[in-house]
């Protein structure tokens, strides 16, 4: 009976260490870019501002220090991109997530969800999705392109838009903060 336990306890223990996503199947999926930036990346990054003493840069490590981790995903397939949308609305609903906002801009849709935090200005995950046309001049045909974006974590939306300057990330971000 001993033996029997230690090889359950043994075959389970990897189940419960790994911290598994709804989106982790895009990781290696055709057709869709991915970009994951864990704890250990963000916390390295402010280590190395935390020499610049402006506002900005402690903002910027305050939210980086309590983010778990960014994944974003990218495609201009349409079937990735239905597969994508099909996956975060699962992802919303099962998670209790709540529509922080929507703006649509022409062809572009931005839809920001959270799920809250410890108080009005924390949230423990943001995920963001966009959907549209990118109308490029230099092409004829013009690109259906999404971008999903999955933030874990301790956040303060008030603090996103320092960490969308720092680390180039999608300019929708800013608009995230709450209040604003």
């Amino acid at each position: 009976m001993k033996k029997v336990t230690v090889v359950l306890t043994l075959l389970l223990v990897p189940l419960f260490g790994m911290s598994q996503s709804i989106f982790d199947k895009f990781q290696n999926a055709d057709n869709i870019a991915a970009i994951s930036i864990n704890k250990g990346m963000l916390s390295w990054v402010a280590d190395m501002a935390d020499e610049d003493q402006d506002q900005d840069t402690k903002d910027f490590i305050s939210l980086a220090k309590s983010i778990d981790g960014i994944k974003i995903f990218v495609s201009e397939d349409t079937k990735a991109s239905a597969d994508m949308a099909a996956t975060m609305k699962k992802h919303v609903k099962q998670s209790g997530l709540e529509q922080l906002m929507r703006v649509k801009d022409g062809d572009t849709n931005v839809k920001f969800y959270i799920k809250s935090g410890r108080n009005a200005n924390k949230v423990k995950e943001l995920v963001m999705f966009v959907t549209g046309i990118d109308n490029e001049e230099t092409s004829m045909h013009p690109k259906f392109e999404t971008v999903l974006l999955t933030m874990t974590g301790d956040i303060d939306l008030d603090k996103v838009g320092s960490l969308t300057n720092k680390m180039n990330l999608p300019k929708e971000l800013k608009k995230a903060e709450r209040g604003r």
